[in-house]
């Protein structure tokens, strides 16, 4: 999938400003200043990443799916993209993509819709919303502060219908995305734990977090 890629060959975990391993179903935040560039990594293929965006100094605005889609034309999210915000601002601009199929529509796993969809037996599994909710809550924010995200690397085909569906994911062990920071964001992940539908290949694995400064 080399063809998706355009980044920096200086830009390497040497020089990288923060590095994080973040583990198999864990949560992981961080401060993304304007101008740095961050790098998240699929490190063992076929690993959804739920990502959510907010305004490091105002919460209240935060990534939106439905703008996003609209700025772009477009269902996935791309080399190119702009990460859009509640207010109509640009947060993020994707610059680099090894994968070339993230989706913005399924949304994130939780204990409620893994009984819909799975049988009441998997009501007790760990979910993305959880993650996000524990995550969140460390800046002060609640469940009203969740809202539809990113699925970097999740395969979600969407039909002419309308219909879509969660299928095997195509990424490969060390496929990336890169984004560049357009305004202070928080970065909020879930490393989906999700074992009953193929979007983590149906055995959750770490991922890497990258931010280099601007002239990386």
């Amino acid at each position: 999938m080399s063809d998706f890629i355009q980044t920096s060959p200086a830009r390497a975990a040497e020089n990288a400003a923060q590095d994080h391993f973040i583990a198999a179903e864990a949560p992981w935040s961080g401060i993304v200043r304007k101008g740095q560039i961050i790098r998240i990594e699929d490190s063992y293929g076929q690993q959804a990443i739920d990502t959510l965006f907010y305004r490091a100094d105002n919460f209240s605005e935060r990534y939106s799916n439905q703008d996003t889609m609209r700025m772009q034309g477009a269902a996935y999210v791309g080399i190119g993209t702009k990460i859009m915000s509640s207010e109509g601002n640009v947060m993020l601009t994707m610059t680099a993509d090894s994968c070339g199929r993230h989706d913005t529509s399924a949304g994130a796993c939780s204990c409620e819709s893994n009984t819909v969809r799975f049988g009441h037996g998997t009501k007790y599994l760990h979910a993305c919303r959880d993650n996000f909710l524990l995550e969140v809550s460390k800046h002060g924010m609640g469940k009203r502060d969740i809202v539809p995200n990113i699925n970097f690397f999740m395969n979600v085909p969407i039909q002419p219908t309308g219909e879509m569906t969660i299928v095997d994911g195509i990424s490969e062990a060390g496929d990336y995305v890169e984004l560049v920071a357009e305004m202070d964001v928080l970065c909020v992940i879930s490393n989906c734990p999700q074992i009953n539908n193929p979007c983590n290949g149906f055995d959750p694995t770490p991922i890497r977090v990258l931010i280099w400064d601007g002239e990386a």
